[in-house]
């Protein structure tokens, strides 16, 4: 088994013509003080929660560390921050009603236990500076051990990253090779503008001392501040030659952290796939398909790109978000990447960015100044907002429409 060639097929296997969205939300689980769960309570309400509705339970290093059903999956994050991951779909009214079946549900639950859930791009106690993130434990898998050691030596921030923030996350499909490369790259030059649209932080003048020194996008500085191996903007992606094999390539050189493999977890540091397999650590003729789809599924789970592509785009750019807003980012995607047309604008209106650092540019500039940032072609980052509800609103129904009301003040 080829792994290269395999990570390559493997993203090729995810054309499709279908139009769906997968949601992400991740939730902060706390209690009258804003302190968070325990893992050991935490995982007690998994379990009970999974059976009963006679779901999936989820181990890790032999510990519940989740569920899932045929509509979706819930999973513990580093610190017990609680994901729900729905299935993607084609109707937002559809994800909708699943995740307030998923709320009726754990809600009740978690007030009886003197818990409830918080959405916001960072731990509110965090980010106002009542406690650090070395007062939060981390849940006791091994993946999460390693990736908090290795990342004490690549940047300032992977103890926020990993105990106190929280994303909102979209999932979106693509025809071929082209379309992907059509739809990421909008995506990823869209992408300030989204963060700024989206940005859900407890109060104007809140700040992380001695860490963040800007008043917007807090969790987008904290990751861009975790290990620039693999977080940030996808290399190359606005290559002319950038595709799957590109993509491929930059997976099968990550440094790894660590190895998930056969039911083992293990400490590799920065060897990546590449390394491993010609130090035979990996041994290609002994892989089975089983094996390698796993293999491969582990080797893109160690990205943190803003964009990660896997059988789907996963859009990485937004906090953690109330379902309403939620929903609002999910229109706001629909209506721009399943409409040919509104991709020809995007396409059209920012051909003159034609680098990663062009982008960058634009969310330095967004984090001092918000939405009154002046970024591409001269306009704030509040009109391109209104200027993107606008063309999202195009490529929608008027039903799902109703989901693009927000304000921009």
């Amino acid at each position: 088994m080829d792994l290269l060639k395999g990570i390559k097929d493997y993203i090729k296997s995810g054309e499709t013509t279908k139009e769906r969205l997968g949601l992400e939300i991740e939730h902060f689980v706390v209690d009258e003080r804003g302190l968070p769960i325990g893992f050991d309570l935490m995982t007690k309400l998994l379990k009970e929660v999974a059976k009963k509705l006679n779901a999936e339970i989820d181990y890790t290093d032999g510990y519940v560390v989740g569920y899932s059903n045929e509509e979706y999956v819930i999973t513990l994050e580093p610190a017990c921050q609680l994901e729900i991951s729905i299935s993607p779909r084609v109707s937002l009214a559809s994800v909708e009603r699943i995740y307030k079946e998923f709320t009726e549900l754990w809600e009740p639950i978690l007030y009886e236990n003197g818990y409830h859930f918080v959405v916001k791009g960072n731990l509110p106690l965090v980010e106002l500076g009542a406690i650090t993130p070395d007062k939060i434990p981390l849940s006791p898998k091994k993946r999460y051990e390693y990736m908090d050691r290795y990342f004490e030596d690549t940047g300032k921030c992977g103890k926020y990253m990993m105990r106190s923030t929280a994303a909102t996350q979209i999932s979106v499909d693509y025809r071929d090779e082209k379309d992907l490369t059509r739809k990421l790259v909008v995506l990823e030059k869209i992408s300030p503008i989204l963060m700024i649209m989206f940005e859900n932080k407890k109060r104007y003048n809140s700040i992380i001392k001695g860490v963040i020194d800007k008043p917007h996008l807090f969790r987008t500085q904290i990751w861009d501040n975790v290990d620039p191996d693999r977080t940030g903007f996808l290399p190359g992606s606005l290559d002319d030659d950038f595709g799957y094999e590109r993509i491929a390539e930059v997976i099968y050189n990550l440094p790894l952290i660590l190895l998930t493999d056969e039911g083992n977890t293990t400490y590799v540091g920065r060897k990546s796939a590449k390394k491993l397999i010609e130090e035979s650590i990996i041994v290609e003729d002994d892989i089975d398909e089983d094996r390698s789809i796993s293999l491969m599924e582990h080797f893109l789970s160690m990205s943190f790109y803003h964009f990660r592509v896997k059988k789907y785009i996963e859009i990485r750019v937004v906090d953690s978000l109330p379902i309403d807003r939620a929903l609002g980012f999910a229109a706001v995607i629909k209506g721009m990447v399943y409409s040919d047309k509104n991709i020809d604008i995007l396409e059209n209106e920012l051909s003159n960015i034609d680098s990663i650092d062009k982008i960058q540019d634009a969310v330095l500039r967004i984090e001092e100044d918000g939405l009154d940032a002046v970024i591409y072609n001269n306009k704030t980052a509040k009109e391109w907002a209104e200027y993107l509800t606008k063309l999202a609103s195009n490529g929608l129904t008027d039903e799902e429409g109703e989901y693009l009301t927000y304000d921009f003040s």
